[in-house]
């Protein structure tokens, strides 16, 4: 028997999470070596267990999910970031696909303010919605925002000694909400979406797939921002034309 291949259609029966669509490699490596660190000797036992422990289970979706993000990563790609929203209408609308911990959303609301383009809320989704709730609170301790310029600390933030706390009329320009890439509807008439370091983690077909739902997404002249990682070599980029690096604009 393929045990990864029975353990994914139980992983979907159980949480909906479609694992073939992810790289194999990789996430069987990932949650193998998690499994046989809780004692379990096979797949079967291990699923067994996480029908029965929420605990195990939520150990397990923070594994092979991916909750890293830090605010205004790259800098150098929000500078060219911020030149495109400015040709932009006045409230762009704003989706920040698997947006984890919140530091993503958050700085693109503070580039909207900067730019005085802050009308709708920015629509902030993941499929964790533990990492939701954290994105949510907007608590963030010094080293999350070591990166961060004095700047955005003083008029965004609030310290209490421990954390840093993002302003609560910042916080109320984000919609935070659970959502499956794979699964769920999408968006429409959109200006921008941000999703950065996440489609590394699919097969091409399924990279493909949510390309073509992205561009959907856009409105004409709208524009995708993807992280460095991401490399689409011989794929089809539909109706999709790169204006910058890591960032493509819809054509029609």
């Amino acid at each position: 028997m393929d045990e990864f291949a029975w353990f994914m259609g139980a992983f979907r029966q159980l949480t909906g999470i479609d694992l073939t669509r992810y790289k194999r490699p990789q996430m069987e490596r990932r949650l193998t070596n998690l499994r046989d660190r809780r004692g379990f000797s096979s797949f079967p036992a291990y699923v067994q267990a996480l029908e029965a422990d929420g605990t195990l289970l939520n150990e397990l979706l923070d594994k092979m999910t991916i909750n890293v993000s830090e605010f205004f990563r790259n800098p150098e790609r929000w500078d060219t970031l911020r030149n495109l929203v400015c040709d932009m209408g006045a409230t762009p609308r704003v989706w920040s696909a698997a947006c984890a911990t919140g530091e993503e959303p958050y700085s693109l609301v503070m580039m909207l303010s900067e730019l005085r383009r802050m009308g709708h809320p920015v629509l902030a989704t993941d499929i964790d919605e533990r990492v939701l709730d954290r994105a949510a609170a907007g608590r963030y301790d010094p080293l999350q925002v070591r990166g961060l310029d004095k700047h955005y600390l003083d008029r965004y933030f609030s310290f209490d000694g421990r954390e840093y706390q993002v302003h609560a009329d910042v916080r109320e320009n984000i919609r935070f909400q659970k959502h499956n890439l794979l699964e769920d509807d999408y968006p429409n008439a959109l200006d921008l979406i941000v999703c950065r370091n996440v489609l590394i983690y699919f097969t091409d077909p399924t990279k493909q797939d949510i390309l073509e739902r992205f561009s959907n997404a856009l409105k004409p002249g709208g524009i995708l921002f993807v992280g460095s990682t991401e490399q689409f070599f011989g794929m089809k980029l539909p109706n999709l034309a790169p204006v910058a690096p890591f960032m493509y604009r819809r054509l029609s």
